[in-house]
């Protein structure tokens, strides 16, 4: 199978490569040698390399397309300019993938494009699945939405098109745990104001997995959460990452001061989503770590 991926050298895009090895890959990257360093302890056999989408006229010879890039989104403050390069990392070279796949005769067959359990907002302790419906003016939503509707017009009677509504990917090699594991093992670590926030989690492996799931299954196309089925209240994520660190638990950190530091993107900490998902547990998806406290064990051991 040759399959186009966005995104590669990413949290996700490298573990997932590590699966993609007898598959036919051609990689698209701004920085081709800084993507080849990045990779080369992979040795990715059959691999090509692209640093723009003008270069090709249609995706014919593509199979599945896997679009996981984008400008991360809890990097930096959410200015104006931030704002405007965090959307258009994701909807401009999306909506260019999508017409590549209308201007191609024979069309890549999977169209998977990432998105974010960000699309539901804050929903306190309501529990949400894909089936919710979501009107908001919220950054975050708003991002998503343009984002989806823009991988959905790849979808035609040749390509089925999946999107991945992602939850806090777990890994101890990048994204949010990575950087809570310092404070934490010094004993600074704890829950952000009162903890009762729901935080929809998955672990790193079960991402992957659940991206191999959507690419061969030949009956799976629309919108899906790439969530644990048990998600759990900030409180408790944090008390579990202590006592798997056998560290201390007793601070917590005021939303105000999440607030200073972050600005419009503390919602990403202190919003609440209790996703579930729905349509992969009725696909027949197992998961491999459903619950935290077997997650993060395994993450840290």
């Amino acid at each position: 199978m040759k399959i186009l991926i966005t995104g590669s050298t990413g949290l996700i895009g490298k573990q997932l490569l590590d699966h993609l090895k007898g598959h036919e890959l051609v990689l698209l990257t701004r920085n081709i040698e800084k993507a080849q360093f990045s990779l080369a302890h992979l040795a990715l056999p059959h691999v090509d390399f692209i640093s723009d989408l003008s270069t090709l006229s249609d995706l014919n010879d593509i199979d599945t397309v896997i679009n996981l890039a984008g400008e991360p989104i809890a990097d930096k403050k959410w200015t104006r300019k931030q704002k405007k390069i965090i959307s258009d990392s994701r909807c401009k070279l999306t909506e260019q993938l999508a017409q590549l796949c209308l201007a191609s005769t024979t069309p890549p067959r999977c169209f998977i494009s990432g998105s974010a359990i960000g699309y539901y907002g804050d929903n306190g302790q309501k529990d949400i699945d894909e089936e919710t419906k979501i009107v908001s003016a919220d950054f975050a939503h708003q991002v998503c939405q343009q984002w989806e509707n823009k991988a959905l017009q790849a979808q035609s009677k040749n390509t089925r098109v999946c999107i991945l509504r992602t939850g806090v990917v777990l890994s101890p090699l990048g994204g949010a745990l990575k950087k809570m594991l310092l404070p934490y093992k010094f004993g600074l670590g704890g829950p952000v104001g009162n903890g009762k926030q729901y935080l929809s989690w998955i672990h790193i492996d079960d991402m992957v997995y659940g991206i191999l799931h959507l690419m061969t299954q030949e009956e799976s196309q629309g919108i899906y959460n790439l969530t644990a089925p048990h998600p759990v209240s900030n409180r408790l994520f944090s008390q579990t990452l202590a006592k798997t660190l056998k560290r201390p638990h007793f601070l917590f950190t005021p939303n105000i001061i999440i607030k200073g530091i972050l600005g419009e993107a503390s919602v990403l900490l202190t919003d609440s989503q209790r996703v579930r998902p729905k349509r992969l547990v009725h696909e027949g998806f197992k998961f491999r770590y459903s619950r935290i406290e077997s997650a993060l064990k395994q993450l840290l051991s």
